[in-house]
């Protein structure tokens, strides 16, 4: 017999609409309303997952823009910028992390469900199970993309105050600084490595993730339906926390090429791709991994975080409407 889902108090507070999700009896979300969502969804977990680790984030970009000052390792790092500019300067960036990554979760979730369920409807359901792996590195690529239209403008502004904190005071003259000095090239000077970092970065969770979880579900010996909310739960995480460590290894050198781009303007003539070209060769492989090991406490934390909150809304909404296609029983 299915466990029927019960939110946590918490949860059951802040979305009344679980209490109607809960009933049987009560219709599934279609069309529309189910996407919005899940881009609701993805909105809450990635800008509270974000947000709450924009003092790690601080830390690992002085230690890729600055490694000669801070080279001693992520503590010692967090000590040097508490010290110098009080505990405050760990919270620099943190208007634009949030707003930022709200606008790329709404779009990297909601889009990821549904280009998933777009190559199902076209492949058909069996089909598509046999090429599940291929279906999920496609669709997280192409909401990746329009995702990172809507993140790097906020992005490039977070990037400026961390790296230049007498830039601006805040998200708003910060940005409009940067629209008023660079115009949008200011803004989207990072796009290129942001893609290279962002496209395979989420291309690897996402994969990872529904792999991972697959196996752990199966494991268990039960249908994903039958799974304890707590279960479900453990089992969210820790696929999460695999998922994070393989897409911070893969987009790491990226990541850095974006520091590096958004802390000075280019010169007169200086192209993006001539930029990173010689970014790239003044840093050497040694210099691309900068702040790995910083990177990897936040990408996996974050990213385990955010699985976990994203299928406790997505439940306590009602939008368990999506298809499935692993290997192992997973209804909802």
């Amino acid at each position: 017999m299915a466990t029927q889902y019960r939110p946590s108090p918490l949860i059951a507070a802040a979305f009344p609409i679980a209490a109607v999700s809960d009933s049987s009896d009560a219709p599934k979300p279609t069309g529309l309303d189910l996407y919005a969502r899940f881009a609701f969804a993805g909105a809450v977990c990635c800008s509270v997952t974000h947000g709450a680790l924009t003092p790690v984030d601080v830390v690992k970009t002085r230690i890729q823009l600055e490694p000669e000052v801070y080279n001693r390792g992520m503590i010692t790092a967090f000590r040097t910028i508490s010290a110098k500019e009080g505990a405050g300067a760990l919270l620099t960036g943190l208007g634009p992390t949030a707003l930022g990554y709200a606008l790329q979760g709404a779009f990297k979730f909601g889009g990821y469900e549904f280009w998933k369920k777009t190559a199902i409807d076209y492949l058909g359901v069996e089909k598509a199970s046999a090429n599940r792996q291929a279906i999920y590195l496609g669709a997280s690529g192409i909401a990746e993309f329009f995702a990172d239209v809507a993140l790097c403008p906020l992005e490039a502004t977070r990037i400026r105050l961390v790296s230049q904190p007498s830039f601006a005071t805040g998200l708003a003259s910060g940005f409009a600084r940067i629209a008023r000095e660079e115009g949008i090239r200011g803004f989207y000077s990072g796009f290129g490595p942001i893609l290279f970092k962002q496209v395979p970065y989420t291309m690897a969770k996402f994969a990872v993730y529904e792999i991972v979880f697959e196996k752990a579900v199966a494991a268990t010996g039960k249908p994903k339906s039958e799974l304890t909310p707590g279960t479900l739960s453990a089992l969210n995480l820790g696929s999460g926390l695999m998922a994070g460590f393989a897409a911070a290894i893969i987009s790491q050198p990226a990541d850095t090429l974006l520091s590096k781009i958004n802390k000075t303007k280019a010169q007169p003539g200086e192209t993006i791709t001539g930029r990173l070209i010689k970014m790239a060769g003044q840093l050497g492989a040694k210099g691309l991994f900068t702040g790995m090991g910083a990177r990897l406490v936040m990408v996996g934390t974050l990213t385990a975080g955010q699985f976990a909150i994203y299928s406790d809304i997505k439940r306590a909404l009602g939008a368990t409407a999506g298809v499935e296609i692993a290997k192992v029983a997973t209804s909802s």
